[in-house]
């Protein structure tokens, strides 16, 4: 019987194709990692210091080994499909990636920093967190076009 074909023509993956883990314990405990991975990915948009980019990743790659549906859909999401077809093709990013996640957690963390003036603590804390995150985007191999 050949392979369903992809319900997105971008995408490169189809449901059953990613080997599942053969343990139904692992298989939960990579759902739940999925999915704690994808809320702070999306939360990453919008708190500052907190990287999108890694979460999105490490999601997919829990739900490869989980759940073929999640991560078929996530491969064919309209914002995320894109940046991970490109992951699992090359294991990198685009400098513009890269740039634009720096460059939204330095805005988002300025203005964090700006609203808790006064609070030193607070300060150092999103400083140091908006710094782990762009280290985190940074380490990523860069791909050229």
């Amino acid at each position: 019987m050949p392979p369903t074909p992809p319900t997105n023509h971008h995408a490169d993956v189809t449901p059953g194709t990613a080997t599942l883990h053969r343990s139904r314990t692992v298989r939960v405990l990579l759902w739940i990692a999925g999915s704690v991975s994808l809320a702070l990915g999306l939360i990453g948009v919008v708190l500052p210091g907190l990287p999108t980019t890694p979460f999105i990743l490490l999601a997919a790659a829990c739900y490869a080994k989980a759940s073929p549906k999640l991560h078929a859909w996530l491969l064919n999401h309209r914002w995320f499909g894109p940046m991970l077809r490109d992951w699992e093709r090359d294991h990198s990013l685009t400098q513009r990636t890269k740039t634009i996640a720096v460059l939204s957690m330095l805005v988002m963390v300025g203005f964090s920093i700006w609203s808790f003036r006064g609070r030193l603590l607070v300060q150092l804390v999103l400083l140091l967190t908006g710094a782990i995150g762009a280290f985190v985007v940074l380490r990523i191999p860069t791909r050229r076009l």
